[in-house]
């Protein structure tokens, strides 16, 4: 990839993931593509859905990645079971897969790419878009762990994207991954699963984008786990 000013970076790519292990839709595709050709904070936005398979979902990412020369890059995945939007800070070099992906394969305790780090941190300022969040009364949280299934699969692997081909260079693109509840229409076929609403999930991706943009240091707020 051809490294770019930032002037130049006027496009946000976001991705969702087809639907999998017995869904018959995903929230994070149904979200996304509200926003496809939506110009927020002079950027337009990109969707892309990526199959919920280990290895391709990275060819289509960054072939995505190419094709747009994106400035920010958010990822979204349904993280079924939890009630927040969450952050995720950090994607490790693992999969380790407690069912099979879309096209049956099962990878257990392999890593995700052999000469890379054990992990990556966001290139995001999380707290800034946590914070944003928390102040449109959307519930959030930053998370720790992204699994060990695709999601923290496509999240490494966009994390080792920006870090080879970008280094340490400011002008580089952020990236980061996002988890999103069930919708209600999940949740329902679920006993005591909790969810939310795609006209939340969207409003807050708007906020993520716009404070995913932004310049400057990250906030130092506290938002971290005893547990």
């Amino acid at each position: 990839m051809t490294k770019q000013t930032k002037t130049e970076l006027k496009t946000v790519l976001l991705t969702g993931f087809e639907p999998f292990g017995g869904e018959s839709i995903n929230p994070s595709w149904q979200a996304v593509k509200q926003l496809h050709g939506q110009s927020i904070n002079d950027h337009q936005v990109e969707c892309v859905e990526l199959p919920c398979e280990f290895g391709r979902s990275l060819e289509h990412l960054y072939q995505a990645i190419e094709k747009h020369q994106p400035s920010l890059v958010l990822c979204i995945g349904q993280a079924g079971g939890r009630s927040h939007i969450s952050i995720e800070r950090i994607a490790i070099n693992i999969d380790d897969a407690r069912i099979a992906d879309n096209a049956g394969n099962q990878p257990v305790d392999i890593t995700i790419i052999d000469d890379a780090p054990a992990a990556y941190f966001a290139k995001l300022p999380i707290k800034t878009m946590y914070k944003g969040l928390l102040e449109a009364g959307i519930p959030v949280e930053v998370s720790n762990t992204a699994g060990t299934y695709v999601c923290n699969h496509v999240m490494f692997g966009l994390l080792d994207y920006i870090a080879r081909h970008f280094g340490e260079n400011e002008e580089s693109i952020q990236g980061g991954f996002i988890h999103i509840p069930f919708l209600p229409e999940q949740a329902v076929h679920h006993s005591g699963a909790p969810s939310m609403s795609q006209t939340t999930v969207v409003a807050a991706l708007k906020l993520l984008i716009k404070n995913g943009l932004s310049s400057g240091p990250d906030l130092k707020v506290a938002a971290g786990t005893t547990h």
